[in-house]
Parts: structure tokens; C-alpha cells; sequence
């Protein structure tokens, strides 16, 4: 891509200065017109030290209101980023619907720096930037305005600003300063070295809800036209586009759900024996080993530096609160977190709807334990049309691809659905309402969701077949015994953690 961009293009002074006055009072008022329709935008600036980006940016921002964008130096990641998936730090960074936020440098150096030089970096840094295209995919599908900027200037024209900045004593980088092997790792020096690396990226990366914009920088004053001028046209179709009346659109979008399979296997839930039960000695004979199983494995997991996510969802009154208490009866509690996931909040809403879940996504050695999760949009937020048929059929994919981030960052992931009947369901709502001090379970929405009983079963089936994986798979728990569920749940944990940590020695088996 940089072989054959012109390093030569100019603009004189006059038609800068008049262009410049222009695009300043449209930028403006573009993202006055942004902010009211709720258009997000995240604009990425990269490009190679001395190229002007500092400048360029300070020059961009100037005509916007400063409580419309958020601004992002992307420096060295803190201990607790470190312990996370390597996306996860840029989520929390996603802005609000209607703001714009910029970084300076981004996911995209961080990739470079975290992965080059090291052992199969090539691998590593591939699985990185597969990582990054889900991730502005699902912005972009979400209604982000994703626009990227790489500042190009030649290797002569580097170093002749290094020069001026040495002579004006001005820091190469002012926030950090990375070196391994005695080499730095942050585009400053070896300019032909880090150039295929460079081009790797903008290639495999450069997509089009998501493309590049390549600037030419040598001349500053062209570079800072090129990049506003960018915006401003991108900013100006996505307001058209999203205010024109359906009647006049047209072009028509493609199908991106997740096709509908032929039911080769028939019911999921429909497999599942409701009819077992654990006795009550062997119930607590064998809660009791798991558990103490459990409590030794909490701490090879920290060990290793291994985190797991343990996602509970299932019909009301299954056991999910149950079950998670006896998960973590006998645990740690400064190696484990529960986090509830109730209805979003207006902050919550005004982001993509993964976004809230990033914050409690654990940090290598720990558990999270997700008492209901992002599940919620191909269960709830589709049967209550909290959102539209493409999003719900979108975010089959989208769950699919946030889990393989999680995966490849080094968690281990469960996901538990408590199954049982119409009937017993009826029952346990019933001895709610009956008991006094259980009454505060049991409210109008309960009754209101049982009342749709048919269109739940099937957003779960659908959800189970098309987001169960071999490295995050779905486990129907059957809960109309309540022993024999929390027993099951901690089998299977157990059992998965000494896989997943490759320890070997294993517990009795669960009697059915």
C-alpha cells in the first residue's frame, strides 16, 4: 500500500489557509449535527514518529466542542490491562453514541510493540489482528463511523525531522519509551525494518466499514487538508445515510445473520433427562469433594495466570443463584468475582451492548462468574424487541468472535444453561408466592416472562446450537433436582479447570 503513494503532494500556503477556514466552521457544525442523531465516531491516527500526527490531531480538534470527544494517547498498558485479553482495554475506550473519540496511536502500534521481536510473533501477531477486524466490524455494524489515518512521510524526509526536533531538544516520545533486546519497539528507528511489518497491517486490516486513509505527510499542511477533508465528507454520507426516509434508499444490504441451519439434531432441551435426581447423602458426599477440589484448583489457575468465565443462564427459578453459591461456597473471594447482569443502564445503552460486559471480564489467575451475561441479546433484547431482527441475528457471530478474544487471552470458558420444565417452573413460582420470605423473588415480570414461555425455548434453542463451541461450549444442566444441578455444575468446572490446567489428577465420578 505505501510503495506507490506520492510523498510529493503540496498545497500552498493561500489555498490552505482558504480551504482551512472552511472545513472549520463545517467540522463544527458537523459534529454539532452528529452529536444530535447519535453518530459514534472513533478515529484512529498511526503513522511513523516525526510524521506530524501530534500536529495534525491538536489541528483537527481545534474546531470541536471539547465535551463532544474524548482524546486517547495509547502509551504502555497498566499492570491490570496486562492481565486482560489485549482488546479489552481499547472496549472501555469506546465513546458514548454521538461523541467521537481519537487515538492517538492505538490497538494497532500496541499489536506491533506487544508482539514483535518476540517467539512466533507472526502467529501471534495474525490471531491480534484477526482479533481487531471483529472488533471494528462490530462497531461498524453497531452504527460506529470507524475511519483509520496511517501518516506516511519516506525514511530522507524522517530524518531530516529528527534532526530539528534533537536541535529544538523536543522528546522523540512523551510518554513512553519501549526497548527489548536493546531495540526499540516503537516505529523510532530501523524505517526499512519495520516496513513490511507496517504494510502486513494496513493490508489485513484495511477493510471497508473500517478503511485506511493513507496521508501523505512530507507536506504538512497537505496532510492536515487530507485528514479533515476525510472526516468531513465521511461525517456528511453517514448523516445523509442516516436520515434519509426508507422510501429513497437504494441500495439494498445483504443478508449478515447467521444462516438458519436444517434441525439435524432435533431439540437441545429436548435431550435433557429432567427426570434425575442425587440422593441426599450422595449430594453431599460429592458437593464436598468438588468443592474442596475446586478450592485447590482456584489457586493453580493463578498460577498459571489462567482466568475463567463461568456464564449461568437458564429459565427463572432454574437454581442459577443456587448453583452459583455452591460454586463459591468454599472459594477465595479475592480470586473470584460474581457479576449480576440486570437490564442496561442509559450509559450502558448509549454503547455497543458488549461494552458493559468488558469491565468484568477477569484478569489472568481469577474467575468471573456471569450471573446471566451478553446472552441476554439472542434471549431477552430479541423476544421483548429490545432490539431489531439484524442485531439479534448478528450478534450470533458477534458473541462467537467476542468469546475466541477472550479464549486466545488465555480464559477458560463455561457456559451453563439451568433447563427445566413449564410445570416446575409453575411450582417454584407458586412457592414463592406462597412463602413470606421468598415473596421478593417471585415479581409481575416473572409471570409476564412465563406468559412467553414458547418464544424463550426457541431464541435458547437457536442460542444453544449456534453459539455452543468446542472451546466454549454450551452445558445443559438438567435442574428440576436441585442436588443433582449444583453438583453437575461443579463437576464440570472442576473438570474443565484440570483440563485446562493441565493438572491430572481427578476427582470420583458424579453418580447419575
Amino acid at each position: 500500500m505505501l510503495e506507490n503513494v506520492d510523498l510529493s503532494k503540496s498545497v500552498k500556503n493561500g489555498e490552505y489557509k482558504e480551504s482551512m477556514e472552511a472545513l472549520e466552521a463545517e467540522l463544527g457544525e458537523l459534529q454539532r449535527r452528529a452529536w444530535e442523531l447519535k453518530i459514534p465516531i472513533i478515529l484512529v491516527f498511526e503513522g511513523w514518529h516525526a510524521s506530524g500526527m501530534g500536529e495534525d490531531i491538536n489541528r483537527f480538534i481545534l474546531p470541536l466542542d471539547p465535551r463532544g470527544y474524548d482524546f486517547h494517547t495509547m502509551t504502555v498498558p497498566c499492570y491490570e490491562e496486562l492481565l486482560k485479553p489485549f482488546l479489552l482495554r481499547f472496549w472501555a475506550r469506546v465513546p458514548v453514541r454521538g461523541k467521537i473519540a481519537i487515538f492517538d496511536r492505538s490497538w494497532y502500534s500496541r499489536a506491533i510493540i506487544e508482539h514483535y521481536g518476540k517467539e512466533k510473533y507472526e502467529a501471534g501477531l495474525e490471531k491480534c489482528l484477526e482479533g481487531i477486524n471483529y472488533f471494528e466490524r462490530q462497531l461498524a455494524d453497531d452504527g460506529y463511523l470507524v475511519l483509520k489515518f496511517f501518516l506516511h512521510i519516506s525514511e530522507k524526509e524522517q530524518k531530516e525531522r529528527f534532526k530539528e526536533i534533537q536541535k529544538k531538544g523536543i522528546p522523540l516520545i512523551l510518554d513512553e519509551y519501549e526497548k527489548s533486546n536493546g531495540k526499540t519497539l516503537d516505529f523510532i528507528d530501523e524505517y526499512n525494518e519495520y516496513l513490511p511489518v507496517v504494510e502486513k497491517v494496513l493490508q489485513k486490516t484495511d477493510m471497508p466499514h473500517a478503511p485506511w486513509t493513507i496521508v501523505e505527510a512530507n507536506d504538512r499542511k497537505f496532510a492536515t487538508l487530507k485528514i479533515i477533508m476525510t472526516v468531513t465528507r465521511a461525517i456528511k454520507a453517514r448523516i445523509e445515510e442516516v436520515t434519509r426516509t426508507p422510501g429513497k434508499q437504494t441500495i439494498k444490504y445483504l443478508e449478515i445473520g447467521t444462516p438458519k441451519l436444517p434441525d439435524i439434531q432435533g431439540s437441545v432441551l429436548k435431550q435433557a433427562d429432567l427426570s434425575k435426581r442425587l440422593p441426599y447423602d450422595e449430594y453431599k458426599e460429592q458437593k464436598k469433594l468438588y468443592q474442596h477440589r475446586l478450592e485447590e484448583l482456584q489457586y493453580d489457575l493463578f498460577r498459571q495466570k489462567r482466568s475463567m468465565v463461568v456464564i449461568f443462564e437458564g429459565w427463572d427459578t432454574a437454581g442459577k443463584g443456587g448453583g452459583i453459591y455452591r460454586l463459591v461456597e468454599e472459594l477465595n473471594p479475592r480470586l473470584y468475582r460474581v457479576v449480576p447482569v440486570g437490564s442496561p443502564n442509559d450509559t450502558e445503552k448509549a454503547h455497543h451492548y458488549l461494552w458493559r460486559f468488558c469491565e468484568g471480564v477477569p484478569k489472568a489467575g481469577h474467575l468471573t462468574i456471569f450471573d446471566r451475561s451478553w446472552y441476554g441479546r439472542v434471549m431477552v433484547e430479541r423476544v421483548e424487541g429490545f432490539c431489531s431482527e439484524e442485531e439479534w441475528k448478528r450478534a450470533y457471530r458477534e458473541i462467537n468472535e467476542f468469546e475466541t478474544i477472550l479464549r486466545e487471552g488465555g480464559a477458560i470458558i463455561l457456559k451453563f444453561w439451568l433447563h427445566i420444565d413449564k410445570e416446575t417452573q409453575l411450582e417454584r413460582f407458586e412457592s414463592r408466592q406462597n412463602d413470606p420470605e421468598k415473596q421478593w423473588k417471585i415479581t409481575a415480570e416473572d409471570w409476564r416472562n412465563r406468559s412467553k414461555w414458547d418464544l424463550y425455548e426457541a431464541a435458547v434453542e437457536e442460542m444453544l446450537q449456534k453459539t455452543s463451541t468446542t472451546d466454549a461450549p454450551w452445558i445443559v444442566v438438567e435442574s428440576a433436582d436441585k442436588r443433582y444441578s449444583r453438583v453437575k455444575i461443579l463437576k464440570t468446572v472442576v473438570e474443565t479447570l484440570e483440563r485446562g490446567t493441565e493438572i491430572l489428577k481427578k476427582p470420583e465420578k458424579l453418580k447419575n
